[in-house]
């Protein structure tokens, strides 16, 4: 018996806040995924407004949307007409008028919104804008258990261990990875895949704001940290890998067992301040 489940990684370059052609193009994945039999599709960080918080500003404000907004309606369509799941990650509205979070939402099979994740580490100008957020849910697929963590997130190993023992066996990771910092996108997931013992996967945008240049290369690495696919650099793409999810008790078993060997009492330090 397997637990098959396969994955859709876009790398896209996103219109600067143009909300309606960059969802039409994410419109464009899903019709391309569902015929290559993708379960699960993912988009990066801030796919449908484009990133940069230096040109975007104040105007993140008129962006936002509820977590059940226009993005969600035509998604959660095309979600259900091809019986695929979405992790959509947008600028969300939050319950307090003008406070607004670097966030995503999960669409199941039918359509149905099953929650959101809003990103806990702010890099650099995020934190004018936003506010961070302080929850790992785990989402229940119909394969499996899956964890969302949000660009600069992956370089916390708290953040996918928490994940971790809240049940992921997968974690995928939306990003605005940009370029000058690539060799830490090369060990972010291999890294974050072997200490947790799951599958872990990077999905970045492609294309130039201002003077940040990001370069795609989404990556999936299996529970030991070896790469199972990797997409170009530099050009749009969908990313298909095929992954099977009872690997990940196997390796928590008979791998190298991080997890069983933890010393949560000695530990105390990481909730200290820096």
């Amino acid at each position: 018996m397997n637990r098959n489940v396969t994955l859709g990684l876009v790398q896209m370059d996103c219109k600067m806040m143009d909300k309606a052609a960059n969802v039409e193009k994410a419109l464009q994945y899903m019709e391309e995924a569902a015929q290559k039999g993708v379960d699960l599709i993912c988009f990066p960080e801030m796919f449908s407004t484009g990133y940069s918080p230096d040109i975007i500003g104040n105007r993140y404000g008129e962006l936002a949307e509820d977590p059940d907004g226009e993005t969600f309606q035509k998604l959660s369509e095309s979600a259900k007409k091809h019986r695929m799941y979405v992790v959509a990650p947008i600028v969300l509205n939050s319950d307090i008028p003008g406070v607004l979070y670097n966030g995503l939402i999960v669409i199941d099979r039918d359509g149905k919104l099953m929650g959101t994740y809003n990103k806990t580490h702010l890099w650099a100008g995020e934190r004018y804008y936003f506010r961070p957020g302080y929850e790992y849910p785990v989402f229940e697929m119909d394969f499996g258990k899956v964890g969302l963590m949000i660009c600069y997130d992956g370089g916390f190993p708290e953040v996918s261990r928490i994940l971790t023992l809240n049940g992921a066996e997968l974690i995928l990771c939306p990003s605005a990875f940009p370029i000058w910092d690539k060799d830490m996108w090369d060990i972010y997931f291999m890294s974050r895949s072997l200490e947790n013992a799951c599958f872990v996967a990077g999905i970045n945008r492609v294309g130039v704001e201002g003077k940040c240049s990001m370069f795609g290369d989404n990556k999936v690495f299996n529970p030991r940290g070896k790469l199972l696919a990797e997409a170009g650099v530099d050009t749009e793409e969908l990313l298909v890998c095929t992954i099977d999810l009872d690997e990940v008790a196997e390796f928590r078993e008979k791998g190298v067992i991080y997890l069983k060997d933890r010393r949560p009492t000695s530990y105390g330090r990481l909730t200290e301040e820096y």
